[in-house]
């Protein structure tokens, strides 16, 4: 069952998306390949997105296992232009110090390129969704999506849903669910990406 989450499992989400996201296109190619102290360098990538979306008060989703512990997840931005919290500007400053100059100006780049392809009326974007490895192909992430497009749903100033995939295979399967392709650019001859809308005239 998909429940919202407080803050306070931060921790756990980020441990989810280091799980889900070890190698995936983006984060190999902002921080280098993901082995010994790579790990770590990840988990601090990550956790500049998550929280991120702490600071800034918006949706957390999650899945837990029999156990409790988390084994899926997924982030959002909510509509509109929103005051980014001094918290945020000071978590990206650590994170870029920790990481380095040449891994905050490949984010740059990717960022720019990305956003270059945004939906531009006012909607709800999927940050992150993931699953550990090890509970992939049960459903937790299909069960992620319709809680997102419900909440989508239940606001009127929302177009839809939009997202990025870095993955060409991952395409299909946002189509599965109702995401047609809006822009697709390659932000180096090794990295491309797909901007992905959904809009909320579509039944769940």
């Amino acid at each position: 069952m998909v429940v919202r989450l407080t803050a306070e499992r931060a921790p756990e989400i980020i441990d989810v998306f280091c799980d889900a996201f070890r190698a995936y296109p983006v984060m190999t190619h902002i921080s280098g390949p993901f082995d010994g102290l790579g790990d770590a360098r990840l988990r601090e990538l990550i956790a500049l997105f998550v929280m991120t979306r702490v600071h800034r008060d918006e949706p957390l989703f999650g899945v837990a296992g029999d156990d409790g512990r988390l084994i899926a997840a997924a982030t959002m931005t909510l509509p509109g232009e929103r005051e980014m919290p001094e918290a945020v500007h000071a978590h990206r400053a650590r994170t870029w110090a920790a990481l380095g100059d040449a891994a905050r100006e490949k984010h740059a780049a990717y960022a720019n390129a990305a956003g270059a392809l945004a939906v531009t009326a006012p909607h709800h974007h999927l940050n992150m969704i993931g699953v550990r490895h090890e509970f992939m192909g049960r459903g937790h992430a299909r069960a992620l999506l319709d809680a997102v497009h419900a909440l989508a749903a239940a606001d009127p100033e929302s177009a839809g849903v939009s997202l990025s995939t870095e993955l060409p295979q991952n395409v299909a399967r946002y189509q599965h669910f109702g995401y047609a392709v809006v822009g697709h650019t390659k932000v180096t001859p090794e990295l491309e990406t797909w901007s992905m809308f959904r809009p909320t005239a579509i039944s769940a």
